[in-house]
């Protein structure tokens, strides 16, 4: 299984300026080869060849006084540039085409100088590790990491990554051979929610952290304050990075949260159940900031890769199943409930609390549809 393993790197002040030429340069031989197919096509011609394309705006533009510069970095970063553009139009295309499922790929974007955040990728003959534990990349020099933990095996390929806060990473490819954890006897339902962030069908109630809440009257100074700041001057640009700096903690404190969340739950449970919620269109209700705040997508594609990645059992519950409104003793679905319902009693006397009783449901619904797909009886016995 093919892994990202990502480490802090430290360049220096000359490695940043060679890492900001590199980021230019494969900018802009993306934005060349996207603006040669996009004439090409206006002009009724045929859809350019990737071959061809890279004599164009690599090979050939190197000899020219316009793009004479792009010779300063290393060519690996330039063709893999060239290989992001025809990764998105192969994604366009089978989109289009309904052969790439779920929702649609729009056409490939220019990339923008102005975008704060920078990416290059190298691959294996573009940089090495050094014995002292330095990263060597092409025209760049040996940059120092911060190592946390060792790389299960040799990477296959480095993503050199600027974000919007300043701070640099090296985001490495690496084949795990990990084993399977230790068969556990439990299994789990889980009903994710704003109130609490993750209820359990064993009863627990996880608490919603609510990073960006809890950051919201400094983010709005910090806002405050770069609204008042001249366009274009140094302070507005320091103000910047202040807000960036500032997003960037909030995003790795929920991420930290969802790890270690995430990672307790596929080690202590045999298979895990979650409902596949329609986050994108939650987006779009007044519980959008409290939607985004949680980061449930990124919590379930975590258990997700986790639970393939220890031989653990996961599976998304349908999103139109009742698991709120579905009695756990009798099988009743009631007709309607309020989101601040959050205990209810049924006909049959069973009294309900709203999130347990769903998280049971999900479980087990969840265990019915693997039962279901390994040929097990498709009703319940009576």
């Amino acid at each position: 299984m093919q892994l990202r393993y990502q480490f802090r790197l430290y360049p220096t002040l000359g490695q940043q300026q060679s890492l900001a030429r590199a980021f230019g340069c494969a900018r802009t031989v993306f934005n060349d080869a996207l603006r040669a197919r996009q004439e090409a096509h206006g002009a009724g011609l045929p859809y350019i060849k990737d071959t061809d394309l890279q004599k164009q705006v690599i090979t050939a533009a190197k000899r020219t006084a316009e793009r004479s510069w792009l010779a300063e970095v290393s060519s690996v970063v330039l063709v893999q540039a060239l290989s992001d553009l025809h990764t998105a139009y192969r994604n366009f295309f089978a989109s289009v085409s309904g052969k790439r499922k779920g929702r649609k790929v729009a056409p490939p974007r220019f990339r923008s100088r102005k975008d704060r955040r920078q990416a290059i990728r190298f691959t294996r003959n573009g940089f090495r590790l050094r014995p002292n534990g330095r990263l060597n990349l092409a025209k760049v020099g040996d940059v120092r990491v911060r190592w946390s933990r060792d790389l299960p095996s040799e990477p296959s390929s480095v993503t050199v990554i600027k974000d919007a806060a300043g701070r640099y990473f090296a985001s490495f490819v690496v084949e795990t051979t990990d084993g399977p954890l230790p068969e556990a006897a439990a299994e789990v339902g889980i009903d994710l929610g704003l109130t609490h962030f993750a209820v359990t069908s064993d009863g627990r109630k996880i608490t919603s952290p609510k990073f960006l809440r809890r950051a919201e009257r400094r983010l709005r100074k910090a806002q405050q304050a770069l609204s008042r700041k001249q366009k274009g001057s140094a302070n507005r640009h320091k103000a910047v990075a202040r807000v960036a700096r500032m997003h960037a903690r909030v995003a790795d404190a929920r991420r930290d949260h969802h790890h270690k969340l995430s990672t307790q739950l596929v080690r202590d449970n045999q298979a895990v159940y979650v409902e596949d919620l329609a986050v994108n269109g939650l987006a779009r209700t007044k519980l959008a900031k409290s939607v985004h705040d949680a980061g449930w997508s990124q919590f379930v594609s975590m258990l997700e890769y986790k639970a393939a990645r220890y031989d653990r059992t996961f599976s998304r519950v349908d999103r139109w199943f009742p698991s709120s409104k579905l009695c756990g003793a009798c099988g009743t679905v009631a007709e309607s409930m309020a989101l601040d319902v959050r205990e209810w009693a049924c006909l049959c006397g069973a009294v309900h609390d709203r999130d347990v009783n769903a998280a049971n449901n999900i479980l087990a619904a969840g265990r019915a549809d693997r039962l279901n797909a390994c040929g097990g009886t498709v009703s319940p016995p009576a």
